[in-house]
């Protein structure tokens, strides 16, 4: 496991695109999982933004992300496809059979899941895989105590966030909110993992998924055990790691 700490969030953000971007250079056909969030909102735009000021060819890239909202419409505009949709296939202008997404709403999300994945083995599987960490150390949609070997399913959210989505969309209480994410076994197959992370109020959970045990109870720590993973941070989010000086690049 490889960590990079940058000095602000700006470096971060530029960073990480380039990380996104390199791959698509590398492998002009490749399929590249993102995820949502306030941390990628920036990282997206360079990417868009670096694009649009010297084009390089995209038409045979695939993009997914990494889970999608359940049970809540796509025009949401909490709903990862809009989000992924406007910050980067849009922009980039990848075409639609090229954006690779689960519905938001189904009758059977278990068939919904499988298909998911076989369209992403159809390509060749992920060759990219940037991941957030959630507060409470998720990866995906995957909460504590799912275990290693799940499988894309659907999983509960986390409380607060779901009290934020129903507030957000007026959905009544007896419609029962998920996401369905990749499991932790599928993004583990992944041929790279870059796990992303920027912010203070992430910093013990860093320390904790990077440095501390791999438990189901952390579902990031998992990838210690991941052959080709990087994770990337800004300085506030490397805080608790000890010395920077022995992680910078």
């Amino acid at each position: 496991m490889k960590i990079t700490i940058t000095k602000n969030e700006r470096e971060f953000d530029v960073t990480a695109a380039w990380r996104i971007i390199g791959q698509m250079l590398e492998k002009p056909d490749s399929v590249i999982g993102l995820s949502t969030g306030q941390t990628t909102i920036n990282m997206l735009a360079i990417v868009s933004e670096i694009h649009t000021k010297y084009p390089f060819d995209v038409s045979r890239i695939t993009l997914f992300n990494v889970d999608e909202l359940t049970n809540l419409p796509r025009e949401y505009s909490g709903s990862c496809y809009t989000m992924i949709l406007n910050q980067i296939v849009g922009p980039l202008g990848i075409s639609e059979e090229n954006f690779i997404m689960p519905p938001t709403m189904s009758n059977d999300f278990e068939s919904e899941a499988k298909l998911f994945e076989q369209k992403l083995a159809a390509r060749g599987g992920a060759d990219l895989q940037m991941l957030g960490l959630g507060a409470n150390g998720h990866i995906g949609i995957n909460q504590p105590g799912t275990p290693f070997e799940s499988e894309t399913w659907v999983s509960p959210m986390d409380p607060d966030f779901e009290a934020r989505v129903r507030r957000e969309t007026k959905v009544p209480d007896d419609v029962i909110l998920g996401g369905l994410t990749r499991g932790i076994k599928n993004i583990m197959h992944t041929r790279k993992l870059i796990l992303v992370v920027k912010g203070a109020h992430k910093a013990e959970m860093v320390k904790k998924a990077v440095l501390g045990p791999v438990t189901t109870d952390i579902p990031a720590s998992v990838v210690q055990l991941h052959p080709n993973c990087e994770v990337l941070l800004d300085a506030d989010a490397a805080s608790k790691l000890g010395n920077l000086e022995n992680y910078r690049p």
